[in-house]
């Protein structure tokens, strides 16, 4: 599983948008690469930003 699947896999489980310094916690990655798979997933528009600097697996 890749870095930006774990970052899917984290919001979607949460139930509810997370900042990136809780999903790096929850899935044990490194704040940075946490950060990069965010940027990289917004633009395949994957995820959604409800509000600023808080992360939702688009719907």
């Amino acid at each position: 599983m890749d870095i930006k699947d774990q970052v899917l896999e984290v919001l979607k489980n949460s139930g509810e948008p997370l900042k990136a310094g809780e999903i790096a916690e929850k899935s044990g990655l490194d704040k940075k690469d946490v950060d990069k798979a965010i940027k990289d997933l917004k633009k395949e528009e994957k995820i959604n930003s409800p509000k600023r600097c808080f992360y939702a697996v688009a719907e």
